[in-house]
This record gives structure tokens, sequence and C-alpha cells, in this order.
């Protein structure tokens, strides 16, 4: 991809963002990552978990997405 470009996404930066911290968070990682930022985060660590933080990043989007239809029906 060339530099500067952007791929679309399906959602908006911000909500991508805090799965992330809420993922770092369920994960253990989140004083490391506050303290760090995410910049200076050893790449061996955030590699070894990677496949972990996409797992789960993964279960929240799917649980949060069950918990809007389920408050959609009830709503209806």
């Amino acid at each position: 991809m060339a530099q500067g470009t952007r791929r679309a996404t399906l959602m908006p930066d911000h909500v991508r963002d805090r799965f992330k911290y809420e993922v770092a968070g369920e994960l253990g990682l989140l004083d490391d990552i506050e303290a760090k930022g995410w910049a200076d985060m050893p790449t061996r660590e955030l590699g070894r978990i990677g496949g972990a933080i996409g797992g789960n990043m993964v279960k929240v989007l799917i649980r949060q997405a069950e918990e809007a239809l389920a408050a959609e029906a009830h709503s209806e």
C-alpha cells in the first residue's frame, strides 16, 4: 500500500481504539500500554499476543452486536 493512503474500515478509528483498549485491559496489558504508549510497546510482546488481541476483539464485537440486537428486540 502506498504511504499516506488509508484503506476503508468498517468502524471509525475512535471505536476501534476503544476496542483495542478494552481487549488490552482484559489481557492485563493496559498498565504497560498506558505507561509506554502503543508505539513504544515491544513488537515481540505485542506480536506474541496479536492473535489473542484479534480473537478477543472479534468476541467483544460479537458480544456488543448481540447486546444491541437484544436491546432492539426488547424496545419494539
